[in-house]
């Protein structure tokens, strides 16, 4: 009876950690670091979430038309040692974000540093991929 157990909590253990594992992914598998961007922005969302945090934002271009950006982090335990809170960004902040574009060309990043326009703080947004 406790072999039946100890088997079934041991599933129970996979099956709930296997979700992370596959949402988890190389930096090289999505984005590419000779795609360099530089875009500002007004946040539209911020998810301080695990394995990584996401932030998107409303571009205008030239014309006019806006594009909703999204752009991944690191952990929100690395972006704690880096000087993030989970209140760092908020919805109607104006940001310039520098990050590395997805290699599929889709509005996608993965950000290295966020600057915030009201304050010029500059955040590290600690990336993947070591530079």
């Amino acid at each position: 009876m406790r072999t039946t157990l100890a088997v079934c909590v041991a599933a129970v253990g996979l099956l709930a950690t296997a979700g992370a594992a596959v949402a988890h992914h190389a930096f090289t598998a999505e984005f590419d670091a000779k795609k360099p961007l530089k875009l500002t922005g007004t946040v539209t969302k911020f998810e301080w979430t695990n394995p990584h945090a996401w932030f998107y934002i409303d571009v205008k271009d030239d014309s006019g038309a806006v594009t909703n950006w999204g752009f991944e982090m690191n952990s929100p335990n690395m972006l704690l040692r880096n000087g993030w809170t989970r209140n760092s960004l908020k919805v109607g902040d104006v940001i310039t974000v520098e990050a590395f574009g997805a290699r599929d060309g889709s509005h996608i990043g993965n950000a290295k540093a966020v600057t915030l326009t009201s304050t010029g703080q500059q955040l590290l947004a600690a990336p993947n991929q070591n530079q």
